[in-house]
């Protein structure tokens, strides 16, 4: 991977958004983040970035809201979407997935693994 992969990590946890930059180091990544899923959609309209890892559970605009108004937004309908989710059973994931979501990793998640784990959902070569 030459050039540095920009993903947008959108949680109402700064341990969780740390915990992400931890995972994916730059030069490699380049980690955006947002505190909501309002404070997303304009950071992702402006940024354009290569993924978002949205979380499923915040105040106000939760993850599958959020998910569904990128969609429905021309300049943020073809970013793909990881969704971060405390709920890892079977029917979550599908039903997160069957809303068009690239994948789901589950929280607590081993940052020393994520940046292969989000490069293998997304189908990236590291």
């Amino acid at each position: 991977m030459t050039d540095a992969r920009e993903i947008l990590v959108v949680d109402d946890s700064e341990l969780i958004r740390e915990v992400v930059k931890i995972g994916l180091p730059a030069p490699a990544w380049r980690v955006l983040t947002a505190e909501s899923g309002a404070e997303a959609l304009g950071v992702a309209a402006k940024a354009q970035p290569h993924a978002i890892l949205l979380d499923v559970v915040m105040p106000e605009l939760d993850g599958p809201a959020t998910f569904e108004r990128l969609q429905a937004t021309p300049a943020t309908c073809n970013i793909p979407v990881v969704f971060l989710t405390g709920r890892a059973e079977q029917s979550d994931r599908e039903l997160l997935c069957a809303m068009g979501a690239a994948g789901v990793i589950a929280k607590p998640f081993d940052p020393a693994g994520l940046a292969e784990r989000l490069s293998a959902t997304l189908g990236w070569q590291l």
